[in-house]
């Protein structure tokens, strides 16, 4: 018994250094609190009015690597000031080496030697602006504005290999949509990759976008059916459906792509009313490779070509233009939503070719 007294003073001694070490680290927890930076936008629920886009890079900026590429080779070959046929087999090779392609290089050169033969080429200046002509003719094909006003709802269709910047696109689109005042709903039709409708639903909770989604592995199709009906039957403006991007082979991929515009088409005859391919501009000649095979299976109304910032292959939307006759209508040069840009053949011609 007369232990008690000592092992009660050990107690409470303990259960005030306890209570002392709770509180220094409820202290510095809350000072912690109070330094972290606010929640990230994309946790929050989805806003009713949509924030404008962030601030965009230039569009030459986002073009620098690509110029530093073989639009600098090309500078450096015309400071020459011999004007002949040998100056331009050399800006030939250059070409070649640039990703546009084999024929895409022939016919813009063959142009550029007429206009030498007519003498019309009479120093490098002149045949700088030769180049930048001609490669705005390649890459200038007949593109209708997307009437956003003309169906009830838009119903774009985003197809692309997995990697290539789908899903970010269809987020960025949808941010732009949203600034723009219009109502979206996304459909994750990305069924086989659990991520990517993971991804979808950031964006939806960011930009305040409903998102349509099924059971991992189910069927695309029904997934994107439902978002168009409930797309109709809420008045929604714009729907942007996400794809797979892989299955076991390409044949399964093209099969399930064509399946998924069928069904789409029981929702809406008219749907989808703009079928963009997202391409991966670092990825180069593999770029139009891939964009040949989706070209035979699905009718691509326009191209998205992504990274365009991160490579200096800038100079393949040439060849893509030139050989697959498909306008590209975005072009993304960055990290942020504005940097998903409306492509302008004359803006981006020009600010390739800017020095």
């Amino acid at each position: 018994m007369e232990q008690h007294p000592a092992y009660l003073l050990a107690l409470a001694a303990l259960l005030l250094l306890s209570s002392v070490a709770f509180g220094s680290w409820l202290v510095r927890r809350r000072q912690r609190a109070r330094e972290l930076p606010p929640i990230a936008e994309t946790a929050a629920l989805p806003e009713k009015t949509p924030a404008a886009p962030e601030a965009a890079k230039p569009l030459a900026a986002g073009l620098a690597k690509t110029r530093g590429g073989f639009i600098a080779r090309l500078a450096g070959l015309l400071s020459q000031k011999q004007i002949d046929a040998a100056l331009l087999d050399q800006i030939e090779e250059v070409l070649f080496t640039a990703d546009i392609g084999a024929r895409t290089v022939e016919k813009l050169m063959a142009a550029v030697r007429a206009r030498l033969d007519r003498r019309e080429l009479g120093d490098a200046e002149a045949v700088w602006r030769a180049i930048e002509e001609e490669s705005l003719a390649l890459c200038t094909l007949p593109a209708p504005p997307i009437d956003v006003a003309g169906a009830h709802p838009l119903v774009f269709l985003v197809v692309g290999v997995n990697g290539a910047g789908k899903t970010t696109t269809i987020g960025k689109l949808a941010a732009q949509q949203r600034a723009s005042g219009k109502t979206v709903l996304l459909a994750a039709g990305d069924t086989f990759r659990a991520a990517a409708t993971e991804q979808l639903e950031i964006w939806g909770q960011r930009v305040g976008a409903e998102v349509v989604k099924g059971k991992e592995g189910g069927d695309p199709s029904a997934v994107i059916f439902d978002a168009v009906k409930r797309a109709q039957e809420q008045k929604v403006d714009v729907v942007i459906a996400d794809t797979a991007g892989r299955l076991h082979t390409k044949t399964e991929l093209m099969d399930e792509l064509q399946k998924v515009r069928r069904v789409i088409q029981k929702a809406d005859p008219s749907a989808p009313h703009e079928t963009l391919l997202v391409l991966d501009s670092t990825n180069g000649q593999n770029a139009i490779a891939q964009a040949e095979i989706f070209k035979q299976a699905l009718e691509v109304t326009g191209i998205v070509l992504t990274k365009l910032d991160g490579t200096a292959k800038g100079g393949v939307i040439l060849g893509i233009c030139d050989e697959l006759k498909i306008p590209v209508r975005f072009v993304g040069i960055g990290e942020q939503v504005g940097d998903l840009r409306s492509f302008d053949p004359a803006a981006f011609v020009r600010a390739l070719y800017e020095r």
